[in-house]
Formats: C-alpha cells, structure tokens, sequence
C-alpha cells in the first residue's frame, strides 16, 4: 500500500491559529474518512526551531520538528504567516532566516502553498514572480505593490497556479485543503471530509473572499476612491482609463500612476474585477440570462463574460451558477 500523503505545514509566531490548525484538522478528518484502505496524511508542524510558537490569540502551538529537519520528500509545504497591526493599518512580518529556508526548501516540495499572509513569505522568496496569487484582503494591494512581478487578485478565498496555491487565509485555508483532498482523491473524499466536518458549503476558489469596492479602507476625500464608487454605480458606461482620467482632470499616465498607488492594481483591472463581482451577484441572486448579466454587469456579450470567468475564476459563468446559486 502506498505510504500516506506527507504534509508539512510552517508556523510562523504571531499567525493565526486556525491558519494552521484548520488545515491540519482536513488534512486529518479526510484520513479517518477516507479509512484504511485508502492513502491518508501525515500531518507534521514545522517552526523556526522545531520549539512553540506563540499564535496571534495568544495560544501556544507545540512543533513536531525544526524547518532544517524538514527533508525533500514533501508531499504538500503550506506556509502560514503573521502580521503586525499598528495605527498605520496592517504590514505582513517577514522574517529573512525563513525566506532562506523557502528558497532552498520549496523545490523539494510537490504541492507549495500559503495560508494568508504567508503569500509575502513565497512572494518574498521569488516563487511567486509571473504568477497569479491571493491573499488576505487587508494585505493584498501591499503585496501587489512589493511585487510587481504578481498578478495579485484580491478577491478569490483560494487560487491554484499549478503546483503553487495561496488562499486568503483563517477559513479559506480549510477550503484550499480541501480542494486539495479532491485533487488527491476525488470530489466524493472531500464532499464527505467536509459533511463531517460540518461546514456550510466546500466553496471553490472562485468564491469572493470580500467586495472588491470595500477591499481598501475608504478615504473620504481621496478622489481615488470616490472614483472607485462612481465606478461600482456605472458599471455599464464606458469606463476606460482614458474617461475615468478624464473625469478626474488629469493625464492617463498620471491617472494610471495614482490609481495603481492606491489600490495596487491597474484602472482596467479594477474595473474588469468590479464588473466580474456584478456579475457573480446577478449570477447567485437572479434568474437572469447570460446576455442580461453581461450586459448588466458591463461587460458585455457572453464572450466577455466567459473569458473573465475562465481568466480569473477559472471556471465558466454557468458552472458558477450551478455551485452559488
């Protein structure tokens, strides 16, 4: 019989403790689930120096080996971060010993992940340059800004770029592990894993994690950002950069510059993600038809509401309907 699947997940002190748990707790009801004539998982913690981390609630979270005892053979490293709140609002800590460690680490591993903040971490080690990611809402325009080289999507609870997966972090870890249990062992494990867990729904990644207008803290005298809700209002008006730039008096590239400050993301971007969460709602709520929610939603014909559902959310608006509404 195959040995059972080897996951190792990172902890990091100051992160949260169901970044952690929650999917060491899937990874371990899938294998009572899945019973003995099936592969299961190890589960192992792996800390620093292999001593207990202090979470962000205050709990201690005992390791089961130090990251230089974690070897090559990994089925599944997920990395779990923290983050420091101040009056300034909320920074990732990164730590330059653990982004080593990634590096040297991460090509040993089959599946690599993040569970929050833990994206900065991957980020920080290059692993997720020319790659879409996500993580938290309140870190996502930060990561966006130190990373130039990610397309990072705010808005999704989990995306999977080949073997790389980051989440939005605290619940949706449980949703990424899960996601995973079915690419291990099918839809039928993880559905029932997730019954006996008791959880309301296994969400897919496509699922919004928050509203994209309320993803940033709101600045009422930032034009930016009565812009953004001018936006959200007019979804089925031309909303090109050069009429948003126009409508605030100044130049595309001035425009573009001060909007991608801002909200980390470009003006097109920003609009494609509020018209593509227009359309999820009318998709969830409505009865509409695919024309009536391209049109509604702004972005026009079927073709378009099929070719943002399949770049973004990797799936097609119909599918969607089927599993949200």
């Amino acid at each position: 019989m195959l040995p059972p699947h080897r996951v190792v997940l990172a902890a990091f002190p100051g992160a949260e403790l169901l970044n952690v748990t929650g999917p060491a707790e899937v990874f371990s009801i899938a294998t009572r689930v899945a019973g003995t004539g099936r592969r299961g998982y190890t589960v192992r913690i792996a800390t620093a120096g292999g001593e207990p981390v202090v979470t962000a609630g205050g709990i201690r979270l005992m390791a089961d080996l130090a990251l230089d005892e974690v070897d090559g053979d990994v089925d599944t490293l997920l990395v779990s971060g923290a983050v420091r709140v101040d009056d300034h609002g909320v920074e990732p800590v990164l730590d330059a010993g653990f982004i080593d460690w990634l590096r040297e680490a991460a090509p040993g591993a089959h599946r690599l992940g993040s569970v929050c903040s833990g994206a900065h971490l991957l980020a920080a080690a290059g692993l997720l340059d020319g790659l879409s990611a996500t993580t938290h809402w309140r870190t996502a325009a930060r990561l966006a800004a130190d990373h130039p080289l990610v397309t990072v999507d705010p808005d999704p609870i989990f995306i999977r770029e080949g073997r790389l997966w980051t989440c939005a972090g605290i619940a949706s870890g449980m949703d990424m592990a899960l996601a995973m249990v079915t690419e291990d062992h099918g839809p039928e494990l993880a559905l029932a894993t997730a019954r006996t867990m008791v959880m309301y729904v296994k969400r897919a990644g496509g699922q919004s994690q928050f509203s994209v207008p309320l993803a940033l803290p709101a600045d009422p005298g930032d034009r930016i950002d009565g812009l953004r809700m001018w936006i959200g209002e007019h979804l089925t008006e031309d909303l090109s950069a050069e009429t948003l730039a126009a409508r605030l008096h100044l130049s595309v590239r001035h425009f573009s510059r001060l909007f991608h400050r801002r909200t980390g993301t470009t003006p097109a971007a920003y609009v494609e993600s509020v018209r593509l969460e227009a359309a999820r709602r009318l998709l969830q709520d409505s009865g509409h038809g695919l024309p009536e929610v391209a049109a509604l939603s702004g972005l026009g014909s079927v073709e378009s509401l099929h070719r943002s559902f399949r770049r973004r959310l990797g799936t097609t608006p119909a599918q969607y309907r089927r599993r949200f509404h």
